[in-house]
Order: C-alpha cells, then structure tokens, then sequence
C-alpha cells in the first residue's frame, strides 16, 4: 500500500521539483501518493498538480489547526517556507515551528526540512544579518528538540540568481544614485561596453555551490526517500559542484560565444544596487558567507556535497548546462 507525502510549496521551485521527481521515479512513484499543500489550490498551478493524480490541498501556514488537517495520514514531508514572502525572521520562524508542530501532532515518520546554516553562529557574530539563513536554522533546531524524525536538507546558492547578476551593463552607479545610474566619465568602475560582466562584491577566486532548485531539489530529496532511516538525524547539502567568479566567466564565454567580464565592486557600490538598506546588507553578508566560510560552513562542505552528490540517480545541472538553457539576449 502507498505511503502519503506530502509537500509544501507545491507549485514553487523547490515544492515542485520534488513533485514531479515523485511522479517520475520508477520506485518512489510507486511507493508514494502525493499531496500538496498550497493556499489556494483553485489557481491553475494548483489545477495542473491535481491533474497528474497530485492532492491538491489547501492550508495556511500562519494556522496551526489547518496544518494538522493538511498532515493528516502523511507517512512523510518536504516542508520549505519563503523568508522574501514576508521579509520577517520571526514570521518564519513561526511558519516553521507551526509545520513541526502538526507533524509530531500527526506523527510524521520522515520529515524533509529544507534549511540553511546559521550564519550569526557559524561566523560567531561576525555576520549578523543573514535572517534568510538563520530563521530556517532556528526552526531545524526546534524540529529536532521536539524529536520529529527529520533530515535535514541544505539546498546550495541558486544559479538561477546568476539570470540577473550576468547582465549587459557598461558603468555602475554610486550607492542608490539620484541620478538613476546615467553614466559619468569620471566613474571608475566601468565594464566593457557590449560585453555581459558579473559584479560581485568578493574576488574572482571565491568558489559557490550552485544549486538549481526547480530541476534539481527532487533528486536530492529522492536520494533521502529511498535511504528513509539511514539518513534519519542526518544533513544533506545540495549542490552541482563549486564554480569561481572567474570560472562562471570563462563556461558563459565558451557556451555562448559572448564577451564577457567578472568586476569585483567596492561594497558600497554593490549594495547600492539593491534599493533597501536592510537588505543589501543582508546580501552583501550572504557574499562574505561565501569568501569566508564557503556557505556550508568550513569544516567538510565540498566532501559533504560530494557525497550528497553520488547518493543520486541522476546528476545534478551543471553550471554549463544551466548557461545552455537559458536565453542570452
């Protein structure tokens, strides 16, 4: 007889790779029946998971009492929850103790939580603002003192976010400039006109996990299924592999035939891309996390993803890959 998981975020990236990895698997599509959790499951995205044979149903976060009903007879969960929804460490920090809680109410037998480091420990106060990474953190502490069974999965740095961050640009404005960013000749950090740069505030040198979420979520996550009590207690780190700035350059240029340039922006610049303060603080530290304590944490993270890696049945997207399936203007 088939066991229930049940997913949060059924129609995102992370929620939905799990999904349709599910649906696919020849072993796990038979081992499960599946159902997901979404606040409105009359909208087409919830349409379409109800019409591959996906119970679609409906609960709020922010309701514990619907969460006990959503969980209901589930034997296992992928829970994730959206820090950018509600830019609020304490809001998902209760979002995921509610989760937590309707599973050790309803007795989930395995619960996947998708979460980060705590960066304010990991780097002992050093970086302090990364509340998209330690909200999560809190809450997979709190899953574990309640002593639902859990393994924890720790997805890598989005490579999707690299469809923004590699643009056509061919000066850069000072800190939220008055001006709208028209160019200046007396501006030092220039890019070559025509050619894509990639401005980080860190070095060309510091290496990323990169992680496509939309494609490869479920493969990591299929990989605990199928191990069930093995990984029990465990982290799991999800990653295609480490790439530099310098190295992103040089796969754009040979998969595309573009030009392309890496400029390292002084910190002030860099965060005045991004029109909140708070937040650009909170990104610019993400970096650091990166150049400092290679975002999983110094101690085993490129022998953790490895490892992670050759439990799968099917590779993760390579960062050339990636740049293969995207449009370059």
């Amino acid at each position: 007889m088939s066991k229930l998981l049940t997913v949060f975020g059924a129609t995102g990236n992370q929620g939905g790779s799990v999904i349709s990895t599910v649906l696919a698997h020849s072993v796990l599509s038979k081992q499960f029946k599946l159902r997901g959790i979404t606040r409105d499951p009359s909208k087409p995205s919830g349409q379409a998971l109800a019409a591959k044979g996906v119970e679609v149903v409906k609960a709020d976060l922010t309701d514990p009492a619907s969460l006990q009903a959503a969980l209901k007879g589930s034997y296992a969960v992928f829970a994730v929850t959206n820090f950018w929804e509600s830019m609020s460490k304490s809001t998902e920090v209760t979002q995921g103790r509610n989760i937590a809680d309707a599973c050790a109410a309803v007795g989930v037998k395995h619960l996947i939580w998708s979460t980060l480091p705590h960066v304010t420990e990991l780097t002992n106060g050093v970086l302090p603002h990364v509340d998209h990474f330690d909200g999560k953190a809190e809450v997979d502490r709190y899953i574990r003192k309640l002593g639902v069974p859990v393994t924890s999965f720790v997805p890598g740095f989005y490579v999707s976010n690299l469809g923004a961050m590699l643009r056509k640009v061919s000066c850069y404005p000072p800190p939220r400039s008055p001006d709208g960013g028209a160019c200046n000749a007396d501006w030092t950090w220039k890019g070559d006109d025509g050619a894509y740069a990639l401005t980080w505030p860190v070095p060309s040198s510091s290496k990323f996990p990169f992680f496509s979420a939309a494609t490869d979520t479920g493969k990591f996550v299929a990989s605990i299924l199928l191990r069930g009590e093995e990984l029990l207690g465990a982290t799991v780190y999800g990653a295609s592999g480490w790439w530099s700035g310098d190295e992103v350059i040089e796969t754009f240029k040979k998969v595309t035939g573009k030009p392309a340039q890496y400029l390292e922006l002084p910190a002030d610049v860099w965060k005045g891309f991004i029109p909140n303060e708070t937040t650009a603080q909170e990104m610019y530290e993400n970096f650091l996390l990166v150049r400092d304590y290679k975002y999983f944490g110094p101690e085993g993270a490129e022998e953790g993803v490895a490892k992670a890696i050759e439990r799968l049945d099917e590779k993760p997207l390579s960062l050339e890959e990636w740049i293969k399936g995207e449009t370059w203007a």
